[in-house]
């Protein structure tokens, strides 16, 4: 049973290969995982574009809304202004923090997915391998016009390989198992996880089993684990990326996961199997 997408977003064809990184849920630390792969492929010489096409929490300037997670992308992918700033890498900004669609509602705004469409163009034709990070977990709401049209659709029209952060603490084996589910229903490519804010000295047995068993349920492999560092030394916004974090994300080697959409017609015969 596949997932029932959403209208289409009409993302303009692509040929650079990207990932998609998603998370279980909010908070649960895809911007730092994505700055710190996005610095990784820099040092590899690569030029990395990057796009959060969602950001919602951003600040009021003088230049009007800006988000820091929208900054820090950049600034660790050290996107080039040639190709264009800042609303290219987060060209749909909301202040309110709460999803999309409800903070696009409050706003009165309606969804305008031709911000999106530039994006990705631009992004695509300037670099040699492209980040796309979404908002909160897969199901979250994007449009205010309709409340079944979620960051899923995004991905699963995106069609770049998915990487899944999640927690390493109780409660993550159902989240995680969820969010696997309904990228799988929807034909979604899952590259592997990230496991993060992991603790090798805690006790907690749920802790010391969840990453064993969160490959083993999902069939997926394990592709970084990322240990819980202070928050006063990880503050990617202020362009600080604690080493313990780039050394744990630097163990694998992104490059091969990392694919091209593939043609409509072959996403559609491999859903209809």
């Amino acid at each position: 049973m596949q997932h029932a997408l959403a209208s289409s977003f009409d993302l303009p064809p692509r040929d650079k290969p990207g990932l998609f990184i998603t998370a279980t849920d909010t908070g649960v630390g895809k911007t730092v995982i994505t700055c710190a792969i996005a610095d990784i492929l820099v040092r590899l010489g690569l030029r990395v574009g990057v796009c959060k096409p969602f950001a919602t929490g951003a600040r009021s300037e003088r230049e009007g809304l800006v988000s820091d997670d929208a900054q820090a992308l950049a600034y660790f992918s050290q996107f080039d202004p040639a190709i264009g700033g800042l609303p290219l890498v987060s060209p749909i900004l909301e202040r309110l923090p709460v999803a999309p669609a409800v903070a696009m509602e409050r706003s009165r705004r309606s969804l305008d997915v031709a911000p999106i469409r530039r994006s990705l163009a631009a992004i695509d034709a300037g670099c040699d391998i492209v980040l796309m990070e979404g908002v909160g977990g897969v199901m979250v709401p994007i449009d205010p016009n309709d409340a079944q049209r979620t960051v899923l659709d995004l991905i699963a029209e995106a069609d770049y390989p998915v990487l899944i952060v999640c927690r390493a603490d109780l409660g993550t084996l159902n989240h995680t198992a969820l969010t696997v589910e309904a990228l799988r229903r929807a034909g979604c490519r899952i590259a592997g996880l990230i496991v993060n804010f992991y603790e090798p000295d805690d006790p907690d047995p749920a802790m010391q089993t969840n990453r064993d068993w969160l490959g083993r349920m999902n069939r997926l492999p394990i592709l970084a684990t990322v240990p819980r560092v202070s928050e006063r030394d990880l503050n990617v916004a202020e362009g600080v990326l604690h080493d313990e974090v780039r050394a744990a994300v630097a163990l694998t080697d992104w490059r091969p996961y990392a694919r091209p959409p593939r043609r409509r017609e072959d996403r559609s015969h491999r859903q209809s199997h």
